[in-house]
């Protein structure tokens, strides 16, 4: 009965609740499931970091353990447990945060080519955007622990055996100073560029706490999760390249002819920067920001046709109408 659904629902804004019409009595038994479903809006998220992370991690394992093995009979099995972990880490990590922001790029696309707001997303891309803020957090975990296994590489015994030999050949070749500016700057700017990286990310995951972002306008949540939410992603995609450094044009870093780790897990970083700087170009902004504001800039070819189809509607009901009237 509609009138008393209505009713219930008038009651429910009385008493401050906010009154969801859910259908018919037949979708009870699915309403009643949702208080006790486990995490239903995670699945796709987790299911996207678990497919990146295997991959990542079979690309550095095959790259930095079954090349050494096959081509020198060298094992280092051992750099499974925290260096293919560390590398695997960040990379699942960027990619999410791309994937974040890529979204919105495509739905800005698809409001551009449709010349409206007011049409429907396709249901893959609908359910992308409600995805993103489960993207984001399960990218911040990622970077998180990244931080802290980087933390923890020095403490590796083996890392103390490879400081060890390096000091004793730099003895046997009489090599007092050995002191390399150019690594020096870029390793300092490679960290520098990734604490950065990661606070933005930790401003970003705490203003998504419900209670956070309850406290903010739509303007200022808005700059955090978007302006800010870009710079973090362009912060860490210059962090990646400080890492790699001129190991893209190093033949020797192309083992089994796959290019290294980074260069992989930049890809679509940098796809997405490069995105973001054409959706500011003017020609492109400025459509967009109208079309946002609600204004239809649909074909004018569309809304002639429509309206000539009106017209011809109009004109047909008008003659039935018409030897209605004059049987009355």
């Amino acid at each position: 009965n509609s009138k008393a659904r209505q009713l219930v629902m008038e009651l429910a804004r009385q008493l401050n609740f906010h009154p969801v019409d859910m259908g018919p009595l037949s979708l009870s038994r699915y309403i009643e499931n949702i208080p006790i479903q486990l995490f239903p809006g995670w699945k796709g998220p987790v299911l996207a970091a678990v497919a990146l992370s295997i991959f990542f991690f079979g690309y550095s394992f095959a790259r930095d353990i079954i090349h050494p093995y096959v081509k020198h009979k060298q094992s280092d099995f051992y750099k499974i447990p925290i260096e293919i972990v560390n590398h695997t880490l960040p990379s699942v990590a960027i990619t999410l945060l791309a994937l974040v922001y890529l979204a919105g790029q495509m739905a800005a696309a698809h409001q551009l080519y449709s010349g409206t707001k007011y049409k429907q997303f396709p249901h893959w891309l609908e359910g992308w955007l409600q995805s993103r803020k489960q993207l984001g957090l399960i990218s911040f975990f990622l970077a998180a622990v990244h931080v802290l296994y980087s933390l923890c590489l020095p403490l590796r015994r083996s890392e103390r055996y490879l400081l060890l030999n390096t000091a004793y050949q730099q003895i046997n070749a009489n090599v007092e100073n050995s002191w390399n500016e150019e690594e020096v700057w870029r390793v300092e700017m490679y960290v520098s560029f990734g604490i950065m990286s990661f606070g933005l990310m930790c401003l970003l995951a705490i203003t998504s706490i419900p209670s956070i972002s309850n406290s903010l306008n739509w303007r200022e949540f808005s700059f955090i999760q978007s302006t800010l939410g870009y710079i973090a992603l362009l912060i860490a995609t210059f962090h990646g390249l400080l890492f790699g450094w001129k190991r893209a044009f190093d033949e020797d870093a192309y083992r089994f002819y796959l290019p290294p780790s980074f260069v992989v897990s930049l890809a679509l970083p940098v796809c997405v920067i490069l995105g973001k700087v054409l959706m500011l170009l003017p020609c492109v902004g400025h459509k967009l920001h109208q079309i946002r504001k609600g204004q239809d800039t649909t074909n004018q070819a569309e809304l002639c046709e429509m309206h000539w189809i009106n017209h011809l509607l109009t004109d047909g009901l008008q003659e039935v109408i018409k030897p209605l009237d004059i049987l009355t």
